[in-house]
């Protein structure tokens, strides 16, 4: 072990040389999950991962030494990085943008676990889909999670939205809105996401809360309204998490979410499996940007609060 622990490989991806360093290095002990087994895992996720990460920038969590070790963020491309990663500027930092798969095995390759990205792409200032962050506190309450997401889902099908949902492979939940690109503000979504959160607050006081002060939530989930702004960022679907599960903010079908849905169910080492017996819940994601019937919605909320 000590000696391939030092290995390394060079593979040819789309004309582009990726270094594979210590292929066996440790990166979730508990799992037994090494370094080649999260570049399999990006290989094959790649499809599903990519068009996420396309065109946004990335802001990465690294653990060079495994999850047991020195965790870091970073949002600065390093010196070293080869010449196929691509990066953008902005606010003086020097952002990796992941469009291809030789760029994801090259972050997986650096321990890269946790990827990160805005709402929106760089050519754009708009936001490219709504997200609500469902945070309860401890996975004791995922049920809360789940409840939320669920009760989300039906005010939107109500309006004829299209929704989608994942775990966020730690405690929580995502409920995604896609929206046709370049139409709508940041401004115009906080209207929206402030309408669902006040609504949830509202039907389920005991269950529920927007109070921004973890210590002032007790045992309620917090519906995370906030969260979707200018300059925040969101775990990407698929990446991997730090956590000693070694969970991925998985996708799932709306019929799969319940009170009694485990997020450890998740995990790096079980997605492959998944995938091949039930297929990717967000395959419909992008054709359904230009179905929403958003603009409706927002006019209406606009009339009703003026």
């Amino acid at each position: 072990m000590g000696k391939r622990y030092k290995e390394q490989h060079n593979i040819n991806i789309n004309g582009a040389e990726v270094t594979i360093t210590s292929p066996d290095k440790p990166v979730w002990p508990e799992k037994g999950l090494v370094k080649l087994q999260y570049l399999q895992y990006l290989s094959t996720f790649a499809p599903y991962i990519l068009p996420f990460l396309s065109d946004r920038t990335l802001t990465l969590i690294r653990y060079p030494h495994g999850i047991d070790g020195e965790r870091f963020y970073q949002k600065n491309c390093p010196d070293y990085a080869p010449d196929f990663v691509k990066t953008f500027k902005e606010d003086s930092i020097e952002y990796v943008v992941c469009s291809n798969l030789e760029t994801l095995l090259w972050l997986g390759n650096q321990l890269a676990l946790e990827l990160h990205i805005p709402f929106r792409k760089v050519s754009s200032r708009f936001p490219s889909e709504i997200v609500m962050d469902l945070d309860p506190p401890s996975r004791k309450e995922f049920h809360l999670a789940a409840e939320a997401g669920l009760i989300i889902k039906e005010v939107c099908d109500s309006l004829g939205l299209i929704t989608f949902i994942k775990t966020s492979g730690n405690k929580g939940m995502q409920v995604y809105v896609p929206l046709p690109d370049n139409r709508f503000t940041f401004d115009d979504t906080r209207i929206f996401t402030c309408f669902l959160a006040t609504y949830l607050v509202t039907k389920e006081p005991r269950f529920f809360t927007t109070e921004r002060l973890k210590k002032n939530r007790g045992s309620k989930c917090y519906i995370d309204f906030i969260q979707h702004a200018e300059g925040k960022t969101i775990i990407a679907p698929y990446s991997a998490r730090g956590n000693k599960e070694a969970l991925v903010a998985a996708p799932l079908f709306w019929n799969e979410v319940s009170p009694s849905l485990n997020p450890e169910d998740f995990s790096v080492d079980s997605m492959e499996e998944r995938l091949n017996k039930l297929g990717d819940p967000f395959k419909e994601y992008f054709i359904t940007k230009d179905k929403q019937p958003f603009e409706r919605v927002l006019t209406a909320l606009k009339e009703n609060s003026s």
